[in-house]
């Protein structure tokens, strides 16, 4: 062989080992570079939904997939090359598959690059996880804030899935809802937050469209609703979201919607006028959302207004313009906006006022909007709702309307349509009651009218009742004159009054009313409360044949003219409180539309009524009954009444004047659903208990007192305040007789006031009391405990939810011995009031009964010296009291503890009112176990002298304590 042969054969040698240790290489270089690739489309696919995906990133992953297939023969091939047992032979395919690979090589490491533009591409399309909304600022302890920061700690509750703020226009859920929104807490709690605004004209369709494109969904893949819920929940499943709607006017189905019942882990919170929205969108709580204290409105008009408020000059009618805007945070925004621009030229700010306490007859810049948003909720009522809510507005603003009242002259009017067709002829009265209280809620569900303090009460807010007056000035069939309040002497002129269909002119100083009032199309007439009122002209009432419901209660007449037979359409007439009165004209007969009449605390008896048969529901004082000798009563007797539906008698008597005449005449009533009345003595229940034949009736309501008793007590329970409750009133009694027990089986409020012969509440039967909801406890030497648990193995008032207790002298505790588990469950409100020898109140593990205690009081209890005893409730749970938000303790001298130390958890507790408690040293609460902490209310020593273990819970309380400085007593 040659030289050159052999250095030939040498460097072939050499190349196809070259060959062979890079084919080696390029399989290494192209099996990383292919790993690489995979793992960047994988990345893509997963953290970019599909439906994100754009179409030329479609195409890179389509090619990423073919290579990656190309690259997976290639290393198929590979191995089938090393493993080939003629593989020395085969050598000189090696360059050829090298070659292959290093080309692939090239290509992947192409895509790759390409992938990685194409990730931060991506990444940059995915939605942010919290758009920030420009949201006015909210001061710190506010009511808005406490509203935030309860919504908040409802977030973090695993148990709520779903929150629902509600309240009336302009009260500033909006404004909640957008400083939730942009909380730091709510970005670290949730992977996205996504806000929608519910239009009225919404539909499915255009919520999943705003939900996308949030998410930043392909809207060119927009499809049917059950197509878009699938990418929509595709796109959701396993991340943790919250989702904010505002303004829900109905209920939104989300299931349908989004498919949001799969995913456990995330929450919704609505805001809406209504809380039955609320309620039909499944909220778990809800957040009421309220006016502004005058505090917070002022601080907030201050904020809007800025430096010239603090002009002596315009600081006084600064403070009557925020008076006017009634605590809407959204008529104090765009008001203080408009004041803002009047600087410190004082007339012009008395202007602005002027205009703004007549801005329902003077257009009044900054204004329109909140009129366009009140108008808009009145627009959304039915026909008869309207009629009913514009009613309101003859009130005067921020009165307390009772509801009854209210209803039987919505019924009067005609606004309840169809009650008759409701149920039964038999009892219409009752079933047009029952479908005004459904119109009732209704608007107190959009916050056009609001319940008072007083359950049996609503009222009207200032800002709305002029928007009612306002619509009802532009209606060609409902002119309203209403002048309550405005101390009137002299009645309006005739050009105010002569085209009016309900004239208020209450609570003024009237003495006196035109000759003749030719009103043909008056339907309401209220005059009550003219005290200075002592008489009506002959033909006064001559043109108002359309009259429907008078209302003379509280004037000074002494009689009625004759012109009152003109009234055919009257069905409601309230004489009530007229002290004065004693003669009804003979004619009053005429009324034969009358259904609604009361007659207490005047002079008039039965006999001048007598011929009223009609009557649907009438009041009397139950010394009507005996004005007058035995036979006069007989020509008006009770018994005539033969329609009544609702009979009231609730005023004490001597035992003298009683006979059984009275309770003869009561029991004869077969129509009636609801009886307030007053008995002497339990024999008199039992008579009617054994008698009546509406006793029986399961619809039969009740509002009972048995016994006498001084004006220091009110005739019937106070608990009238619930008024479609049955109340039971025992006062000065003895014992226990059968016929209460039969009563209190189906009584929801009891009362026991001075009782004898009984040590506990036990001696009643508590299988008697199961339906009892209100119970109250009131003087008396011989009770000793509320509940006695010996002996006992059913749980007892397992339907209680409000119990008083007060100045019962001999009582020791509220319960004797354990009681059965399942007792006390719902009881929500507990105060204990004078009770001087009371020592323990959880007594017996007794606290680990009440999950859902929210109000607990204790006051003028001197022997008291632990809230919960320690020595009694040992290994308690720290949620022991999971549900109490108000704890008010009130002249507690020897109080030396609440709870031992800080194991306990108070997660809903809001308000701590402390006073004159002076050895009570230490609370048991900070940062960690009470974080919803948000009043603290004492005496400036009391707090002073506390002492404390964390100072920094200590100042962080600082911006909600309200500290009284103690008054110096003075030495007579």
């Amino acid at each position: 062989m040659t030289d050159e042969a052999a250095t030939a054969a040498l460097f072939k040698v050499y190349e196809i080992i070259a060959h062979w240790i890079n084919l080696k290489g390029n399989y290494k270089r192209l099996r990383q570079e292919g790993k690489k690739l995979k793992a960047i489309r994988d990345a893509i696919e997963a953290e970019i939904c599909k439906d994100r995906i754009t179409p030329a990133t479609r195409e890179w992953i389509a090619k990423a997939k073919m290579i990656e297939s190309e690259v997976k023969d290639l290393k198929t091939k590979y191995k089938n090359e090393m493993g080939h047992p003629w593989r020395l032979v085969r050598i000189w395919a090696y360059p050829i598959l090298g070659v292959e690979m290093k080309e692939k090589y090239s290509q992947v490491h192409s895509l790759w690059e390409e992938g990685n533009l194409k990730r931060e591409e991506l990444d940059a399309e995915l939605p942010e996880p919290v758009l920030k909304r420009h949201a006015a600022k909210i001061e710190e302890n506010s009511s808005l804030h406490m509203a935030v920061q309860d919504l908040l700690s409802f977030l973090e509750d695993e148990q709520i899935r779903r929150v629902g703020v509600w309240g009336t226009v302009g009260t500033g859920k909006t404004t909640i809802m957008q400083n939730l929104n942009n909380h730091e807490q709510v970005a670290k709690m949730f992977y996205i937050v996504i806000w929608v605004t519910v239009s009225k004209d919404w539909n499915v369709e255009k919520l999943q469209e705003a939900i996308m494109r949030r998410l930043k969904l392909d809207m060119e893949c927009f499809g049917d609703v059950e197509e878009n819920a699938r990418r929509i929940y595709e796109e959701l499943k396993e991340k943790k979201y919250l989702l904010l709607l505002d303004e829900v006017q109905d209920l939104i189905d989300l299931n349908a919607s989004m498919e949001i019942h799969n995913n456990i882990d995330s929450k919704v919170v609505l805001a809406s006028r209504s809380r039955c929205v609320c309620y039909d969108m499944e909220a778990d709580e809800l957040i009421n959302v309220k006016r502004l204290s005058p505090a917070d409105a002022w601080n907030m008009f201050q904020e809007k207004v800025g430096h010239p408020i603090s002009s002596p000059l315009i600081k006084p009618i600064a403070e009557q313009v925020v008076k006017e805007c009634d605590g809407l945070p959204l008529l104090i925004d765009r008001i203080g906006k408009a004041f803002k621009k009047k600087g410190k030229v004082v007339s012009l700010w008395r202007d602005g006022l002027n205009r703004l306490r007549r801005w329902d007859r003077v257009k009044t810049e900054g204004m329109d909007e909140v009129l366009d948003f009140l108008k808009f909720c009145y627009d959304d009522l039915d026909g008869n709702k309207r009629d009913c809510f514009l009613y309101g507005a003859l009130y005067p603003e921020e009165c307390e309307i009772y509801i009854d009242y209210l209803l039987e002259c919505w019924n009067a009017e005609g606004f309840i349509h169809d009650a008759d067709e409701l149920v039964d002829d038999t009892n219409a009265f009752r079933d047009a009651c029952d479908k005004g209280h459904a119109i009732l809620d209704a608007l107190i569900d959009v916050s056009l009218l609001e319940r008072s303090d007083k359950k049996k009460c609503v009222k009207m807010n200032k800002v709305v009742r002029k928007m009612a007056l306002k619509i009802s000035s532009e209606s060609n069939g409902s002119k309203f004159l209403v002048k309550p309040c405005q101390g009137l002497q002299d009645f309006p002129d005739k050009k105010e009054w002569e085209d009016a269909s309900r004239i208020s002119l209450m609570d003024n100083q009237l003495c006196s009313l035109p000759e003749f009032l030719q009103c043909h199309h008056l339907s309401t007439l209220l005059l009550q409360r003219n005290n200075g009122l002592i008489a009506i002209p002959e033909f006064f009432f001559d043109s108002m044949r359309n009259l429907r419901v008078l209302d003379l209660h509280g004037t000074g007449i002494e009689s009625l003219p004759s012109s009152i037979s003109n009234l055919i359409s009257l069905k409601g007439m309230y004489l009530n409180s007229c002290t004065c009165l004693t003669q009804l004209p003979p004619n009053i007969r005429e009324l034969v539309q009358l259904e609604v009449l009361d007659i207490r605390g005047t002079k008039l008896n039965l006999l001048q009524i007598g011929n009223l048969t009609w009557l649907k529901c009438l009041r009397i004082s139950l010394p009507s009954f005996f004005r007058g000798t035995r036979t006069q009563r007989q020509f008006g007797s009770i018994s005539a009444f033969v329609s009544l539906e609702e009979f009231c008698a609730d005023d004490d008597l001597s035992e003298q004047c009683w006979d059984e005449v009275l309770m003869e005449e009561v029991v004869t009533l077969k129509k009636l659903t609801s009886l307030r009345f007053c008995f002497p003595t339990v024999d008199f229940l039992k008579l009617f208990v054994q008698r009546s034949p509406v006793w029986k009736n399961s619809f039969f309501t009740f509002q009972f007192c048995v016994g006498y008793q001084d004006n220091t007590y009110s005739q019937i329970l106070e608990s009238s305040d619930y008024p479609s409750y049955n109340s039971l009133k025992l006062v000065n009694g003895e014992g226990m007789d059968p016929v209460i027990a039969e009563v209190l089986k189906v009584t929801t409020v009891f009362k026991l006031v001075n009782h004898k012969g009984v040590s506990n509440l036990s001696d009643f039967g508590v299988n008697n009391m199961e339906n009892m909801l209100v119970c109250s406890v009131e003087g008396g030497n011989e009770i000793r405990t509320i509940v006695c648990g010996d002996r006992m193995t059913n749980s007892v008032f397992k339907n209680l939810e409000v119990l008083h207790i007060n100045n019962v002298l001999r009582l020791r505790s509220v319960c004797q011995g354990r009681i059965p588990h399942g007792s006390l469950a719902q009881l929500m409100g507990l105060t204990l009031t004078k009770c001087p020898e009371l020592k323990k109140i959880f007594s017996d593990g007794m606290i680990q009964q009440l999950p859902q205690l929210q109000n607990l009081k204790v006051e003028e209890c001197h022997q008291i010296e632990e809230i919960i005893t320690e020595s009694e409730n040992i290994e308690l749970e720290a949620n022991t009291l999971p549900s109490l938000k108000n704890l008010i303790l009130i002249d507690l001298p020897k109080l030396r503890s609440i709870w031992v130390d800080y194991s306990l958890e108070w997660p809903s507790l809001q308000r701590v009112q402390i006073s004159e408690c002076h050895m009570l040293k230490r609370l048991p609460f900070n940062d960690a176990n009470a974080a919803k902490l948000r009043c603290v209310e004492g005496q400036q020593s009391w707090w002073e002298s506390l002492e404390w273990e964390d100072d920094a819970f200590r100042e962080s309380l600082q911006p909600i304590l309200h500290l009284q400085i103690a008054q110096p007593q003075v030495c007579m």
